[in-house]
């Protein structure tokens, strides 16, 4: 699991510096500035869980006892960040920012679930250094 973990953030994390280097360069040429501001957002947060996944690995190489915990970590951080970075994403291409709600599986509906997958991650990471032996 730490190689999949670690080939995943580190995946995310050279995603991040596309995405970024996108919207400084190509983005802000076809969309408002304040949906380049948003895109901006959403990249910060993937990136920062990238690194997540990286704790997370170094986590399981200290914390054997805690495998179990850090691997539903490590998969909350992972969903959280396509839900959250990915509709985000979504709804600045769609400029769909200001949106009356009326799907379901309208982007910003999802946006929150990803951003409490991302809680839930630290918490578990959180749990697992507390109960580490």
């Amino acid at each position: 699991m730490e190689k999949k973990f670690f080939a995943i953030g580190a995946f995310l994390a050279g995603l991040s510096v596309a995405t970024g280097s996108y919207g400084a360069h190509g983005l802000q040429k076809i969309v408002d500035i304040e949906l380049v501001h948003t895109w901006e957002k959403a990249v910060r947060y993937q990136m920062f869980h990238a690194f997540a996944l990286f704790f997370v690995v170094w986590a399981m190489t200290q914390w054997v006892d805690q495998a179990k915990t850090l691997k539903y970590a490590g998969w909350s951080f992972i969903w959280g960040t396509i839900l959250f970075s990915g509709s985000i994403y979504i709804r600045v291409f769609t400029g769909d920012l200001e949106t009356a709600y009326t799907t379901l599986f309208n982007p910003a509906y999802i946006t929150p679930f990803g951003g409490v997958l991302m809680i839930v991650g630290w918490g578990l990471l959180m749990w697992a250094a507390l109960k580490a032996e």
